[in-house]
């Protein structure tokens, strides 16, 4: 079974940092892109960032751009998002999502469940 475990999550003050891991178990993530998404209470969800199969193709919003990084370790089957730099509108939901194609255009199949990140003093 497909599944995807976000962790990392918490409660971190402004201008501070965190790290999410997007685990797969019962696939091999080498042959999918992975996005970032998130959403916030009475927002949409907004895709933050995606990785591509690779590895070597990375976008990001207009919103985290600077701020945030997106790796993959296809041999720890993970994809990372560094967060630094957090401000309080940064506070939703994370998602991470898969999707099996080599770029990111397109939709995701597979999702996480979410992790809770707030910034808040």
């Amino acid at each position: 079974q497909l599944q995807l475990v976000e962790s990392g999550g918490g409660l971190v003050q402004p201008g501070g940092s965190l790290r999410l891991s997007c685990a797969a178990s019962g696939f091999t993530l080498d042959y999918y892109v992975i996005g970032w998404f998130r959403q916030a209470p009475g927002k949409e969800r907004e895709r933050v960032s995606c990785i591509n199969r690779s590895g070597g193709s990375t976008n990001y919003a207009d919103s985290v751009k600077g701020r945030f990084t997106i790796s993959r370790d296809n041999a720890k089957n993970t994809v990372y998002l560094q967060m630094n730099s957090l401000k309080p509108e940064d506070t939703a939901v994370y998602y991470c999502a898969s999707a099996n194609r080599a770029y990111c255009s397109g939709p995701f199949a597979s999702w996480g469940q979410g992790t809770q990140v707030t910034v808040s003093s």
